[in-house]
């Protein structure tokens, strides 16, 4: 059953406990103060319940600033990274500077144990997060 863990004007942050999903619904531009709050919460979130997927329905947030991508970089992805997370599908953004922003952000993951997929489908996407762990996860499509 899905819960409410964080509600903002930028981002509903939801849950489901039994199937260890986070659901992160993105939604127009945050400003610094709100983008940083926001990720905060799905870090936490990641955290304290031990998340192994992940859904980041970005269709409609817009542009990240540049100083909030190295604030992510350096603030952000290390705790991700550190995280239980296995498994992260991005429904990607109809905004062309927060695609890229993303794909930015993803490439500096390097070589991890988090698989990373892109889909225009949430119906796809929830199959994949949802379709067992293979011994080897990588940042290529499993």
């Amino acid at each position: 059953m899905r819960k409410i863990y964080y509600e903002a004007e930028g981002l509903v942050l939801s849950y489901d406990e039994g199937q260890q999903v986070a659901y992160a619904v993105w939604n127009g531009f945050l400003n610094s103060q709100e983008f940083r709050e926001a990720t905060l919460k799905c870090v936490e979130l990641m955290e304290e319940k031990g998340i192994l997927r992940w859904l980041a329905d970005n269709r409609k947030m817009k542009a990240i600033r540049q100083a909030d991508q190295l604030w992510f970089v350096d603030n952000i992805l290390p705790r991700i990274l550190r995280s239980p997370l296995l498994r992260m599908a991005t429904l990607v953004s109809e905004d062309l500077f927060n695609k890229m922003a993303v794909e930015r952000l993803l490439q500096r993951t390097g070589e991890v144990q988090l698989a990373l997929r892109d889909f225009d489908s949430e119906a796809e996407a929830m199959v994949w997060l949802l379709s067992p762990f293979s011994t080897q996860n990588s940042s290529q499509a499993e």
